[in-house]
């Protein structure tokens, strides 16, 4: 038996970290609770009014001309690097294209930038280089700039990638996280939990009766379609890190209303269920990379439902809760025996480095 005097407490990460610690532990990056604190806390403080951000998803830039300009950045450090359905290099596209996507913007450059680890196989850095290009042919950007550093074998874990992104707003469109209002319909555009338990079921070996792929895809299509209908959009989240409730969490937060969802309408997939029973883990808390939560006006939610199940990427779309002015700041779920439980914003991080 081990002596409490002998744990190493700084390296606990999962699933509920150490909040009060003087470095930095794996749930900082887990998009929850630490996540934001050590934004709120340590770097918009260091940064003064050099740091004027809004915490979106993405940047809205104001021109001269009176048109606007969505920007972005992402890093993405996931393991194993390929996985069913994808690999870190069409994460890194959808991912940052997704976030341009969820301010209303069309997607048009992305910068690209390569940490790489001494040792790491060209092979292997050339499918992951291959898939990127493929991932941008299909979401029509251009990557026009980029830089590439290598790390010794000790300190890093194969590739990182960061990419940045511009995109351009259309006239007429506002989408922010603080618009969201009483009444708001909340819909989602599919399944949710896939992404997390790919990446997982290939890390840990699961075998489930079939095989679960990751939903990565680029979104600015379904967004455009949404946009099309002529409804007013108050807000769009890709739920990544922390999933759906940390998401749902920070609009709540963002716009002082509560949230309530129909647990029994989540479109959670019965693998998804099974291996998050098997884990113990949340599924709403588990991170997706193809899916869009939505908050639209109560007499527009049917139109832009069947603007997404129109589109390949939200087929299984459907309304999942309503905006309500009770209890603002939180998100509460009506369970199937009638009841509520509070969906509290994430601490940490259950499944790290799966973006």
């Amino acid at each position: 038996m081990r002596h409490t005097a002998d744990l190493d407490f700084e390296s606990w990460v999962c699933p509920v970290p150490l909040r009060d610690t003087p470095s930095i532990v794996m749930g900082h990056g887990g998009g929850g609770a630490m996540s934001g604190e050590l934004i709120e806390h340590l770097f918009l403080p260091a940064f003064g009014v050099a740091g004027a951000a809004e915490l979106g998803d993405s940047a809205v830039l104001p021109m001269d001309d009176g048109s606007r300009l969505a920007f972005s950045t992402d890093s993405f450090v996931v393991k194993p690097m390929f996985f069913p359905g994808g690999s870190i290099g069409d994460l890194a596209v959808n991912g940052t294209v997704n976030d341009l996507a969820m301010s209303g913007a069309s997607p048009l450059f992305l910068s690209t930038a390569f940490i790489l680890q001494e040792g790491t196989g060209l092979s292997e850095l050339g499918r992951i280089a291959e898939a990127m290009g493929a991932a941008a042919q299909a979401a029509g950007v251009r990557l026009v700039t980029g830089d590439t550093k290598v790390v010794d074998s000790a300190s890093g874990d194969g590739v990182y990638i960061n990419t940045s992104g511009i995109g351009m707003i259309p006239d007429g469109v506002d989408i922010h996280p603080r618009r969201a209002r009483p009444g708001d319909a909340v819909l989602i555009s599919g399944d949710i939990g896939v992404h997390g338990v790919a990446v997982m079921s290939c890390r840990e070996g699961l075998e489930f009766g079939t095989v679960v792929e990751s939903d990565t895809a680029a979104l600015h299509g379904l967004v455009a379609a949404m946009i099309a209908t002529g409804a007013d959009l108050h807000v769009l989240r890709d739920p990544t890190r922390g999933g759906v409730s940390a998401s749902l969490n920070e609009i709540a937060r963002a716009s002082a209303v509560g949230v309530e969802l129909v647990e029994r309408e989540l479109p959670i997939p019965q693998t998804v269920r099974d291996a998050c029973s098997l884990l113990g883990l949340d599924p709403l808390q588990v991170a997706n990379e193809g899916k869009l939560l939505a908050f639209v006006p109560a007499e527009s939610a049917d139109e832009v439902l069947a603007a997404l199940r129109a589109h390949p990427l939200g087929r299984s779309a459907c309304r999942v809760g309503t905006c309500v002015a009770d209890h603002p700041g939180m998100v509460v779920a009506k369970t199937a025996l009638g009841g509520n439980r509070v969906v509290g914003l994430p601490i940490g991080e259950q499944l790290p480095r799966i973006c």
